[in-house]
């Protein structure tokens, strides 16, 4: 199995895109063209990642702002997947405290990366969305998700790490989306060994789903090139949640990855769940 550091190595190169601020609906805030240099030395074993901004001044003069960064080491908050596929984030949920994750993908000459984050009230602050294509490529974004390219069935695998580094676990999982009648959704999940299903509805909004039959409602935002971000909308102490982002690569396949928080607010698990649609609705 491949380690942490050598999964990380998947992401360099150089990168160009943008840093898009979205508010807590999806509407789009800012959007900031960057490029981001992952390089390895010291025979790789550090990483030096160069951030360039391009950023508006006081006199509205768009100027490069660079961030240098050199790392040897990943943070407690960080885990990776073997294809490079990562998040990073809050290890422990808190009362008044700032709270949120980053997911990356990565897929040939294409990244997209998903941040959302929590204001110290609990409160879905806003998400940003980060677009990137290798430089010197014309990877071309994928079409803005919708509602119709996700109904269906879709069949798949996930493997979960853990933050404890015990073994992965892998298993089966399939999900099933169906339009029902006044602008409902239902949505049924099995997975694990033995398996367990879930089976919940939701309320359609536009480019939104909202699920607000638990504890928590949790908004599923349906975005730009193919992505999107399943979170509550309002945190609870003393509950478990789930932070969870997405990427349509294909009609007929999809990554999901999900970041998951025990009773006690901490940082349970990370899921990757690479799936394939097997069935039309």
């Amino acid at each position: 199995m491949k380690s942490q550091w050598d999964a990380l190595l998947e992401n360099l190169g150089a990168w160009e895109g943008s840093f898009t601020r979205l508010s807590p609906q999806g509407e789009a805030i800012a959007d900031m063209p960057t490029q981001v240099s992952l390089e390895a030395i010291n025979d790789r074993q550090t990483i030096r990642q160069t951030i360039r901004r391009y950023a508006p001044d006081a006199q509205d003069q768009v100027t490069p702002q660079d961030q240098v960064l050199e790392y040897s080491s990943l943070g407690r908050g960080v885990l990776l997947f073997e294809n490079g596929a990562f998040s990073q984030g809050s290890t422990q949920l808190g009362p008044f405290s700032e709270f949120g994750a980053e997911f990356g993908f990565i897929a040939g000459d294409r990244r997209l990366r998903l941040v959302p984050l929590y204001d110290r009230q609990s409160q879905l602050s806003q998400i940003t969305l980060i677009r990137e294509k290798r430089s010197g490529t014309d990877a071309p974004d994928r079409p803005p998700l919708t509602l119709e390219a996700l109904l269906g069935t879709w069949e798949g695998e996930a493997t979960t790490l853990y933050p404890d580094w015990r073994s992965p676990d892998s298993a089966p999982t399939q999900l099933t989306l169906i339009q029902l009648a006044g602008d409902r959704l239902q949505q049924t999940l099995t997975f694990g060994a033995p398996p367990t299903t879930l089976t919940s509805t939701a309320e359609i909004r536009g480019q939104s789903l909202l699920f607000s039959q638990g504890s928590q409602s949790v908004q599923v935002l349906l975005l730009p090139d193919g992505a999107s971000v399943t979170a509550p909308t309002q945190l609870q102490m003393g509950k478990p949640c789930f932070l969870e982002a997405g990427w349509l690569l294909a009609p007929d396949l999809r990554q999901r990855m999900i970041r998951a928080y025990d009773e006690k607010g901490g940082w349970a698990s990370l899921t990757l769940v690479t799936e394939r649609k097997v069935a039309e609705p």
